[in-house]
């Protein structure tokens, strides 16, 4: 049979990585000294290769991280409280599988949102769907959401997320309406999905942010108790990127 043909059919198959394969394999005359199964072997590893890195692709995109942050890139050569065999642990997804949380705590520019997205992006490469949300921006929608109607669609497409990273949690008080949506989220998703919170606050101060008592204590029952904790400490790491951007300049 003609390989272009077969190329065609692939093609419309939707195999695209054994198309690309199998146009590699027509031109390298190395390739003849192989066997059939070793040659069909080396098709069906590209086509699993070209699905894994596309479905990659659509998690990332579908999770919106904020940065594009992986885990290889996490600096720990800057003192800033880094545990770095917590966070191999949680590299390694077990938190996930045990529907655990994490709570990322520190100053403004340490590197809370980073490691957040460091960590979601990890959590895609292991299959696990992901999405990242600023706290403000989350709570703004909820409420465009219960004014159209589509409050409780929203609320069970959060329930269902595998991952949801809460960045910027906590930058101003709740007010009555956000602390029950707060609730309402956590109470969906507790031992069933992961919820990764980043604030500037410590969570000591997390209650009153919230406000209500009530709610408060149920909201953090949910969330904290098992909870893997990162509290930040140090300098602002944008302040130091900046500074030694200006004294590289005028060295140059």
């Amino acid at each position: 049979m003609l390989t272009h043909p077969t190329q065609d059919k692939l093609t419309t198959l939707k195999l695209l990585g054994m198309a690309a394969a199998l146009d590699e394999q027509r031109q390298s005359p190395a390739c003849d000294a192989l066997s059939f199964e070793e040659r069909l072997g080396l098709l069906v590893d590209r086509e699993m290769t070209t699905r894994s890195n596309r479905q990659l692709a659509q998690r990332l995109k579908r999770a919106r991280l904020r940065q594009n942050a992986v885990a290889e890139d996490i600096d720990f050569r800057q003192t800033r409280g880094l545990d770095r065999s917590l966070i191999q642990a949680l590299l390694s997804g077990d938190w996930l599988r045990r529907h655990d949380n994490c709570l990322i705590t520190g100053p403004t520019g340490v590197g809370k949102s980073y490691l957040a997205c460091a960590l979601g992006n990890q959590a895609c490469r292991q299959d696990w769907n992901v999405l990242y949300v600023r706290a403000p921006r989350l709570f703004s929608e909820l409420a465009i959401a219960r004014a159209d109607g589509s409050f409780g669609r929203r609320l069970m497409a959060l329930a269902r997320v595998e991952l949801l990273v809460l960045d910027d949690w906590g930058l101003a008080p709740l007010t009555a309406e956000q602390a029950r949506d707060l609730l309402e989220i956590l109470e969906d998703r507790y031992d069933r999905k992961s919820t990764l919170v980043a604030a500037p606050a410590p969570v000591e101060n997390w209650h009153a942010l919230i406000g209500d008592a009530t709610l408060a204590d149920a909201a953090l029952d949910r969330l904290v108790h098992n909870a893997h904790r990162l509290a930040l400490t140090g300098d602002s790491m944008r302040k130091k990127r900046t500074a030694l951007t200006k004294e590289a300049s005028k060295t140059a």
